[in-house]
């Protein structure tokens, strides 16, 4: 006879403890069931009881059907009890309900979002206001300990506490003690003998304690990293040419006290393989030659890749997609012979049909009409689908700056295999604002500015703005308009009108100040999907307003030459840019260039041109580092006649302030006049006005300058007018050579809003090609973050500067807030 096994017994005493409430509940005589009662209802009506009844009046029961009436009201989850009694042909049927859930909170849990917990405890019926199932709190209780542990917290302890209330509710917590995640203290490779384990784990997501590790975690142990990272193993090996290599074991052993994790992973390397032959077969569609030009980096004699195989399938897959094969199928099938290490390739193509795109479909513009959406496709309905044009329409929505995320998909038409739907569905953002608001810098203290601006004006896309600030330094009020689409082929067209009152004393540039206004009109025509060229033409008024004993001389002369200090321009400027980076605020690969050539027409006060060229490149070396190269260029002169007077100048006179017999303090003579009188005790000056007039010039230094040079303060580099020792005022100059090399960390920050990047610095103004001195070139290197802060854009830099002179002004904190990033 077979002995029953423990498990047996055990399912033996569990139906037989379950069965006997039943069997005891209807051990009386079959009877007619002529009315039916319950009682002990509370919050459930007797309606619902019913409806799960499987007994009516009329019916016969006896002890299967009394049971079939036991099971129905118990797995409605509503009962703790249920028993069944009659009074003559009366059925009573008398039950405790389960109480209702008055409240489920959620105490200390940290790692998981509390919000994502209780979406999930919804799903299975544990949720306010659901009846409360002893059954359904354990199964929550699991799940979350199972959570954690994938988290590598395995001392975490959830402690469930009931709390009955009245009407037959009850209040529950989940008191969540997390506990530190267990620390990877050593990940050993087993087999390994062609290469050292850093190299193969410097990738990898899961590694021991490093310097890093407080800000990273990445020596904390999760359960999905390591099966990524046992992929990226995987990887490594085939991506080298073992064809035969093979994970024989992984192992985890936790410490007694569970805060330290032991990785172990055996394996067999193999041999490594190379190419034989590379072939292509199928319905290829293009010329088979041009399929296998496509391949042709895969060369017969070179070491087998895996991501090789998986570069040539993309890459065949996307050229049939251009070309509207969307559902193409690129199957490299090896034929490895084992004798001589080789494996030969053949790329079996299914095109599958050729689809046209039935409809393109915009979800989630609610403000942005359909028709601005639709003027950045490059895939048309009705055409044969591309994925290059779809993937192109993508990244023009995203650079627009109207959305927080864009996605697109297909869908198949039903009923139909060669017709797709393309559905781009968008996130709108804030694309305006009507604020008032405060803004700060180091340079210009505190900024008072009220603006209306609207990039997407009514949903058109148009872009509007008008603002008044106003600071230590400056008056302005501006107004533009820019409608970028003034013409279906893309020609923008758009207007600018602002007065300022700009104290250059205030921003680290010589003493003076000036009073301007402009009107300008510009227009825009797109040359390709990246560039675009420009036109402006404007007047403008320039007042200069001088101060006597302050403003350096050099300036006094220039404006004494000219013979008016009110400079009038009819201005003109063309210009070219290209930009094909892949996200309008936080770039990680692509490229920027600017360059504009403005005039001064004739007809003018001072005729002159400025030529300046902007250049950034973003260099994606990794996913947690991009490279950032960029070069901004300027350069301006005179092309009219130069101006040449001779004027008047009164000495200044040196007077004793303090009565102590010492001459301290110099009284300037008046403005110049005509020139002298032969009978006067003032000298005669001739002054001349020639090259590019000072209140166009570059500057350079700072954080906030064109030529930025962070770590020196803002404006200050180049010539100036003082001693190096005394006071210096800052002239500019007509010639601006700058630069920067900034590697940029994407991955410390979670949100994209944010970046840090480490930067070396260079940059310096000249007076003309004739004074360039590359050996006059400033350097500086230092750490920045650049963060869009709801409150507006936030930069902080601190910088060491590496090349400076005496004289040189260093700030190593610099911040801009309120401003442009």
């Amino acid at each position: 006879m077979t002995r029953p096994t423990p498990r047996r017994l055990l399912a033996l005493a569990l139906a037989t403890a379950l069965s006997m409430p039943a069997w005891a509940q209807t051990a009386f005589a079959p009877f007619t069931v002529s009315d039916i009662r319950i009682d002990g209802l509370q919050r459930i009506g007797a309606g619902t009881v019913f409806t799960y009844l499987p007994v009516e009046r009329g019916d016969t029961l006896d002890q299967a059907k009394s049971a079939e009436a036991l099971r129905a009201l118990y797995k409605t989850g509503f009962f703790e009890d249920v028993r069944l009694d009659h009074q003559g042909g009366i059925l009573v049927i008398t039950v405790v309900e389960r109480p209702a859930i008055n409240k489920l909170t959620l105490v200390g849990n940290k790692d998981l979002k509390t919000e994502d917990l209780l979406k999930g405890l919804k799903d299975i019926g544990l949720a306010e206001g659901e009846t409360f199932n002893q059954l359904n709190l354990d199964r929550v209780t699991q799940e979350l300990n199972r959570q954690y542990n994938n988290r590598g917290k395995y001392s975490v302890t959830i402690t469930p506490n009931v709390e009955r209330l009245d009407r037959n509710r009850v209040n529950l917590t989940l008191n969540v003690k997390e506990g530190k995640a267990a620390k990877i203290r050593h990940i050993n490779l087993i087999g390994n003998e062609a290469f050292a384990e850093e190299d193969i784990t410097k990738n990898w997501e899961s590694r021991t304690s490093n310097w890093l590790s407080w800000y990273k975690r990445d020596d904390q142990y999760s359960r999905e990293k390591l099966s990524g990272d046992i992929e990226k193993l995987n990887a490594w090996y085939l991506d080298r040419g073992y064809v035969d290599f093979s994970l024989d074991s992984t192992q985890v052993a936790i410490s007694g006290d569970r805060k330290d994790m032991y990785l172990t992973a055996g394996m067999t390397e193999g041999e490594v393989y190379s190419i034989s032959a590379v072939t292509v077969s199928g319905e290829t569609v293009l010329p088979k030659e041009e399929i296998e030009t496509i391949v042709s980096f895969i060369r017969p004699g070179t070491t087998f890749s895996r991501g090789l195989l998986e570069l040539a399938t993309d890459a065949i897959s996307a050229r049939l997609s251009n070309i509207g094969y969307a559902f193409a199928k690129i199957n490299p099938v090896p034929e490895i012979d084992r004798d001589k290490r080789t494996v030969g390739i053949d790329f079996q193509v299914q095109p599958g049909p050729r689809v046209n795109v039935r409809r393109i479909v915009f979800k989630g513009n609610t403000r942005t009409a359909d028709t601005v959406l639709r003027r950045e496709m490059r895939q048309f309905e009705g055409s044969w689908y591309s994925q290059a044009a779809i993937d192109r329409g993508k990244i023009r929505l995203d650079r627009l700056g109207y959305f927080e995320e864009v996605s697109v998909e297909n869908e198949p038409v039903a009923g139909s295999d060669d017709l797709v739907d393309v559905v781009y569905t968008v996130k709108e953002t804030t694309s305006g604002s009507i604020a008032a608001g405060v803004g700060y810098s180091q340079l210009s203290g505190i900024n008072l500015s009220l603006q209306l601006s609207e990039n997407n004006f009514l949903g058109t896309g148009n872009r509007v703005s008008m603002s008044v600030s106003r600071s230590a330094y400056q008056k302005r009020y501006d107004f533009s308009f820019m409608n970028p689409y003034f013409t279906d082929e893309g020609l923008s067209l758009g207007y600018n009108l602002w007065w300022r009152e700009f104290d250059y004393s205030s921003f680290n540039v010589a003493s003076y100040s000036t009073n301007s206004g402009a009107a300008q009109v510009f227009l825009g025509l797109p040359l390709s999907e990246s560039d675009s060229v420009s036109l402006m033409f404007g007047i403008d008024s320039n007042e200069i307003l001088a101060f006597p004993g302050s403003t350096p001389p050099p300036l006094v002369d220039y404006i004494s030459a000219v013979g008016n200090q009110t400079f009038h321009s009819w201005r003109a400027q063309v210009g070219w840019g290209r930009d094909t980076r892949n996200n309008y605020f936080t770039p990680v690969v692509g490229t920027i260039q600017n360059l504009s050539a403005e005039i001064a027409l004739p007809g003018s006060t001072v005729e002159y041109f400025k030529i300046s060229y902007d250049f950034a490149k973003y260099w994606p070396l990794s996913q947690a580092l991009v490279l950032k190269t960029g070069m901004n260029l300027g350069y301006g002169d005179s092309y009219g006649k130069d101006f040449t007077r001779n004027l008047c100048y009164t000495a200044p006179t040196i007077i004793d302030s303090n009565n102590d017999g010492v001459l301290d303090t110099v009284v300037p003579g008046p403005a110049p006049t005509d020139p002298c009188l032969p009978t006067s005790p003032d000298y005669d000056k001739t002054v001349t006005a020639s090259g590019l007039p000072f209140f166009e010039n570059f500057y350079a230094g700072g954080i906030s300058s064109s030529g930025k040079v962070r770590g020196f303060v803002d404006n200050t580099l180049g010539p100036s007018y003082g001693t190096v020792t005394g006071f210096r005022q800052p002239l500019g100059g007509s010639l601006l050579v700058a630069g920067t090399v900034e590697a940029i960390f994407p991955k410390l920050f979670d949100s994209p809003s944010a970046r840090v990047s480490a930067f070396l610095d260079f940059g310096n103004v000249y007076n003309g090609f004739d004074n360039f001195d590359a050996g006059e070139l400033r350097v500086s290197t230092g750490v920045s973050l650049l963060w869009r802060s709801p409150m507006g854009p936030l930069s902080i830099s601190y910088a060491f500067p590496l090349r400076k002179q005496d004289g040189d002004q260093i700030e190593r904190l610099q911040f801009n807030f309120g401003g442009q990033l």
